[in-house]
């Protein structure tokens, strides 16, 4: 196993990047749902709704999602008839802003709350319906780890659903698009969550992210079947999916 590990563009010790990680996303938690709008011109909204709907997840199926944050893909879920969600997050910080959420939405008892690590996932093998990862994946250390223990905890029949930035598929947009990512992005960061240094990690982190068939290839190989992506806006983002057959 390799000793280091990408951090952005930074090689740091294996050991340090879910700490460097978290101190990101303790630093971002109070404003993350302004700055998404911000950063992607809201439409991270319709992203996650078309996500949503590829779970689909039914009244009698419960869903994980990891590295869930502060709620948005499990509240849809639960609008959209999911019986129950299992809301994690390695931040506590993060996760405690979805709680507040779900208290003034009325839904707590529909929904689970647990700081979890998803490359060590604290359920029985076989036990969920539907597992999801959206946006949180490419800030993982160990990837691989996190693929294996989603396809473990899902059920025969069960699916693994994820949505992250990846590669455009129109290569003259590619210069606009890094230009969006690395000065206006951080340069926002600044302004609004006086905060430059995280936005420009989270920048890093979309750009050393897997492409497509990578990330397809890797679900393959953590036991994953039937392996399909779907492209939105151009390649910016893509929904992977893969079942437990």
């Amino acid at each position: 196993m390799n000793e280091t590990t990408d951090f952005g563009f930074r090689e740091v010790p294996r050991g340090q990047k879910a700490s460097l990680v978290r101190q990101v996303f303790d630093s971002v938690a109070p404003r993350y749902d302004l700055m998404n709008d911000l950063m992607s011109l809201g439409i991270h909204r319709i992203w996650k709704r078309i996500f949503v709907n590829a779970i689909a997840a039914s009244p009698r199926e419960t869903l994980l999602d990891l590295a869930g944050g502060t709620g948005d893909i499990a509240f849809g879920a639960l609008e959209r008839g999911a019986g129950h969600v299992i809301l994690t997050d390695v931040n506590a910080e993060m996760l405690e802003v979805g709680r507040r959420r779900a208290l003034d939405r009325g839904i707590v008892d529909r929904i689970s709350f647990a700081v979890v690590d998803a490359e060590r996932i604290p359920l029985p093998d076989r036990s969920v319906e539907k597992a999801s990862i959206a946006f949180g994946l490419r800030n993982c250390t160990d990837k691989d780890a996190v693929l294996r223990e989603a396809r473990r905890v899902l059920r025969p029949g069960g699916r693994f659903h994820c949505l992250e930035f990846s590669k455009l598929e129109v290569a003259a947009l590619e210069k606009i698009y890094e230009t969006w990512n690395f000065r206006v992005l951080p340069e926002i960061g600044a302004r609004v969550a006086k905060d430059r240094a995280s936005y420009e990690y989270l920048a890093e982190s979309i750009a050393k992210f897997p492409d497509q068939v990578t990330l397809a290839g890797m679900m393959e190989r953590a036991g994953l079947e039937r392996v399909a992506y779907r492209n939105l806006s151009g390649g910016i983002v893509a929904i992977h999916t893969g079942w437990r057959l």
